[in-house]
Formats: structure tokens, sequence, C-alpha cells
């Protein structure tokens, strides 16, 4: 009596897809809204940011919420781009970070290459420093920096901004593995031709992988971009500060100005939430790329 009720309860063979894909769209549901609960914690700080900007200071200090400005003004904005020096900031970040990314790429292009297809004295040595150099965090270097650079004279200038930045093994790892990969067919058939290493690199083993490159120039740029701590200790001049430093010299005689200061803030990540929008895939691409290396 017992089993019959149970079999008869049960969904027939041809009623179980269907329930199945129920159970699947209620957990994709819950997963949906679970996401875009994240998502609005996530970006609340960022539109309370940017909403703050636009209300003038008076209303920024009141008590309570409000979720979109009574009196929408651009005074914090003008402030920043007239009485502050943000535009020369922006042409030393431009300055120091493209430097950065250029020689960035070039150097480990030319030793993922060298690693990859040149047979050297020491070359296996070489490699396991470059292992080595990506074990250990750059601010763990910095005491050993400021000593080069101050040997050196390049305190307080752009090129002392940019010489320690330049140690990036994880994009030498990258381009080896890659170049690893390219078949040798091409490599013995350019040689046949007389192709010389730099003819291979350059018109070779790059077009190949042109994707790679640029994901890596991309993260390179706006990792140089948002540097903070080594410029902050590198450079004592206001003329000569990036603007991910620059930023933290807008201040007023009469303390804290928050739409001010959250301004100049929005005005500094501006650039690359641009380059973000523009290149994402390829940004994606290149912090898998080296998520997978750390891995």
């Amino acid at each position: 009596m017992t089993d019959t009720a149970l079999v008869s309860d049960a969904p027939p063979p041809a009623a179980r897809p269907l329930v199945r894909l129920r159970q699947l769209d209620l957990f994709g549901a819950v997963v949906t809204l679970a996401t875009l609960a994240g998502a609005v914690v996530w970006a609340f700080p960022l539109y309370w940011g940017l909403v703050t900007t636009f209300k003038p200071e008076t209303e920024i200090v009141q008590p309570g919420v409000h979720l979109w400005p009574q009196n929408f003004t651009f005074e914090n904005y003008a402030h920043v781009l007239m009485q502050t020096k943000i535009g020369l900031w922006y042409v030393n970040s431009l300055v120091t970070s493209g430097a950065v990314t250029v020689i960035v790429v070039v150097m480990a292009a030319a030793a993922g290459y060298a690693i990859s297809q040149l047979e050297f004295p020491g070359r296996r040595v070489f490699w396991a420093m470059i292992l080595a150099s990506f074990m250990v965090p750059i601010p763990a270097l910095i005491v050993n920096h400021f000593v080069l650079m101050s040997q050196f004279g390049w305190i307080n200038t752009l090129q002392g901004v940019v010489a320690p930045q330049l140690i990036a093994p994880v994009t030498v790892i990258i381009y080896k593995q890659f170049f690893d990969s390219v078949p040798k067919d091409f490599r013995e058939a350019a040689v046949m031709d007389g192709a010389n290493d730099f003819q291979l690199l350059f018109r070779i083993y790059l077009p190949m992988n042109w994707g790679i490159t640029t994901a890596l120039a991309i993260i390179t740029f706006i990792g140089a971009w948002n540097l903070f701590l080594w410029p902050f200790l590198a450079v004592s001049s206001e003329e000569k500060l990036n603007v991910a430093v620059g930023i933290t010299q807008v201040h007023d005689a009469f303390g804290v100005q928050y739409g001010r200061d959250l301004a100049v803030a929005m005005l500094a990540a501006l650039p690359v939430a641009i380059v973000y929008l523009i290149f994402q895939r390829r940004v994606t691409q290149a912090i898998m790329l080296s998520a997978g290396i750390k891995g």
C-alpha cells in the first residue's frame, strides 16, 4: 500500500527533465540575484564618490543620506582644474607610464625570445634568476632602489621614477612560454631565407603574438599609472609628481574639502577607467595570463 502510494506520487519519466530544468532555473535566478547584490555593494562607493563631487561642500557635510545632489555644481572640478597642477601631473604620469610600458614590453620580448630560442652560456642561470626574482615582492626592494637612485643622482627625477618599475619578470615568463609554443618550422624556414634574430623576433614571433603584447602593454600601463608608493618616496618636488601622488597635495587652508578631494581622485582614475572600458577583454586576458603564471 505504501509502496504504491510512493510510486503514484513520483513524477512520470517524461516530466523529470522539466523538474530538473525548473531546479536549474531557480538556482540560476538565485545566483543572478546574489551577483547583482554583490555588484551593487561594490559599485555603491564609486557612485557615492562620483555624486559627492557634484555637491557643494555645505551639502556634503549635512547629516543624512542624499543619493542625488540637491544643488548640482561643477565647482569642485573647476577648483581642481584651475587651482592645482593636475595637468602637469597628468603629463608626468603619461611620460613615466608610457616609458615603463614601452621599455618593459621590448625588454621582456627580447629576453623571452633569447631564453626560448637561443643557446648561449649561462642561459639556464639567467632563466633561474628571472624565476627567483619573480618570487621577491617589489616593495621589499624599496630601500635598495632608493639607495641606487640616490647614487645615480636620479632622486626627484622622472627617470628615477621609471627605472625601478622596469623589473617585470612576469612579462618575460609569459613571452617565453608563448615563444616556446611557436612551431620550429617557422624559425627554420626564416633562417634558411637569411633572417637574423632581430628579424625573427620582430617579423615572425611578435606578429604571431600581438594579442599577448597588447594585453601586457595595457596591464603594464595601468599598473604604472596607479603606482603610488615608489613615486611618493622618490619625488619631493610638486612639479615632478605623478597624478596618483599629486592627488594627495590637494588640500585647503580651512581643512578637508571632501568634494575637491573626491573630484581630483575621479579625474586621476578617469584615464585608467577609459583604457579598461575600451580594452576590457585584453586587460582580462593579461590578468588571466599573470594568474596562470602565479598558479
